[in-house]
Formats: structure tokens, sequence, C-alpha cells
């Protein structure tokens, strides 16, 4: 769905901004985790886990609004083939923000592993006991990973350029506060 709004509401642009922190956060936790075998590890897997959730829980309602709400239209004059990539990058970036945290979640389930929230609250197991199964997820957790960390620079790539080389007003769309260039 799309609207007149030239703005994305003011819900979906904390949801977005909370979000990228959230996620660059995970991203390099997760790097924390893998490259480290000291007592960090325990604390960083213990912020790993809960953080996950939190994100999978906010992209939930995140996808809700936007499909209550749905997005400002873009720009007019816009190429088809970036029309296309931004419609695509959203759907990957979508597809990548429930698929990890289940992934994981998954992964940790295949290995009787505990998903610990804090307060102690602890998820159910959504896999049976399995190693191999366990495996295969770790390693697509890992490597999807690196795949959500491209995407997110080719994110951020475009959104300058657009906002330095074409100034379209895509940028402001999603900005948490308006430049003095663009009006809603």
């Amino acid at each position: 769905m799309t609207t007149a709004r030239t703005r994305f509401t003011a819900p979906q642009r904390l949801l977005h901004w909370l979000m990228a922190i959230c996620i660059l956060s995970m991203l390099f936790i997760g790097v924390g985790m893998v490259s480290t075998v000291t007592p960090k590890y325990l604390t960083l897997v213990q912020i790993h886990k809960p953080l996950g959730i939190a994100i999978l829980v906010l992209v939930l309602i995140r996808l809700t609004l936007r499909l209550i709400y749905g997005a400002p239209a873009l720009p007019a004059g816009l190429p088809e083939p970036i029309k296309l990539a931004a419609h695509l990058s959203q759907v990957i970036l979508y597809a990548l923000m429930i698929a990890m945290p289940i992934i994981g979640w998954a992964m940790l389930s295949a290995a009787a592993y505990p998903v610990v929230l804090f307060g102690g609250v602890h998820l159910p197991p959504i896999l049976p006991v399995n190693p191999g199964l366990h495996t295969l997820l770790w390693h697509a957790h890992y490597y999807l990973a690196f795949a959500f960390f491209a995407v997110i620079l080719m994110h951020v790539a475009a959104i300058l350029f657009h906002k330095l080389v074409r100034n379209d007003g895509v940028f402001e769309t999603m900005a948490p506060v308006l430049t003095h260039d663009r009006s809603e």
C-alpha cells in the first residue's frame, strides 16, 4: 500500500532507527562471539539471545505497521531498475530480520541450548534436539549474518546516493527529523 504521505509515520520511523541500532549491535556482538573464547563470550551470548528475540518482535510490529500505513511513494522520476532494487532490498531486509532470529532460536533448540530472555524467562524449543541440524542451522545463521551486513551496507549506500547525488527526498521519508530542505 502506498499513500500520498511524503514520510513514514512517526512510529514507523522510530522502529526503523531503533531496529537499526539493535541490528548493528547484533552483528557486532555476533562477530565478537565467534572471535573470542574468553569469558566475555558468555556475556555476549547472554545479550545476543534476548536481543535477537526483541528484534523478531520489533520486526513483526514494524511489518504490521507497514501493512497498515504503507509507505510513501518513490519519486516519480526514479528509473524502473532503481525502483525494482528498492522493492527487492526491502523484501530481503524484512526476510533477514525475521529469518535470522528464527534460525538462531531453531539452532539453539536443535542443540538443546535454552533461549533465556531477561528476567529468566525461557522460550520453548522450536525443534527437537538434532546435532546435524544444529550444525546446518549454525552455518546458515553465520553466513546469513554476512549477507545481512552486505545488504545493510548496500542500503546505506543507496540512501547516501538518494541524499547526496539525487537529492530526491527518499532520505527524508525515513529521517528521524525533518531536514531543512524538505517538508512533510
